[in-house]
């Protein structure tokens, strides 16, 4: 009876954490206009990267070097010369801090931008779900954004099939 009480108010608690946050962003939104900090330790404001390149593909993962966050990463660097060939800039965001990011873009070789997002600004400001309250760790999401405005949201994260889906986002914009 006290596992099952005890699991209701984790249950409860991890739903009343999700609704303070806020919603996460929707499709037509003003993509947010806030400063993160690098793999290299270095300020990256994201309103630049809006207006430097055509799209710009936002992306959260729970943790660097995980299973499922390497999967993503390395299907976004496997595809990233087909999508910088369309004018996308990829930025990855998590709340590991900034050892962390490089040592996992090191690793796999990502070639784009890790953000390591410790205060949760860019969290926040997107209203990415994180996990349980405790963690931090934000729940699998990506944005792809156009002109200052979200054109497409994936609320799940396709993992393995990352670029693929965000190739086909913008195949069919093109139509």
């Amino acid at each position: 009876m006290k596992i099952r009480s005890f699991l209701t108010l984790m249950s409860l608690s991890s739903l009343l954490f999700a609704f303070a946050q806020g919603e996460p962003l929707k499709v037509g939104d003003t993509a947010p206009a806030v400063t993160g900090v690098t793999d290299s330790g270095a300020n990256l404001a994201l309103a630049e990267v809006y207006t430097k390149q055509t799209y710009t593909l936002v992306y959260f993962y729970p943790k660097a070097d995980t299973p499922g966050c390497t999967k993503q990463g390395c299907s976004l660097r496997d595809g990233y010369e087909a999508l910088t060939k369309l004018g996308v800039a990829v930025i990855g965001v998590s709340h590991d801090d900034v050892a962390a990011q490089k040592a996992f873009k090191e690793k796999y070789s990502l070639p784009f931008t890790l953000i390591a997002d410790m205060d949760k600004t860019l969290i926040k400001a997107f209203g990415v779900p994180t996990a349980m309250p405790a963690t931090d760790m934000a729940h699998r999401s990506a944005y792809l954004i156009k002109d200052g405005k979200i054109i497409y949201a994936d609320y799940k994260g396709t993992t393995d099939k990352q670029a693929e889906t965000i190739l086909k986002v913008i195949a069919e914009q093109k139509i």
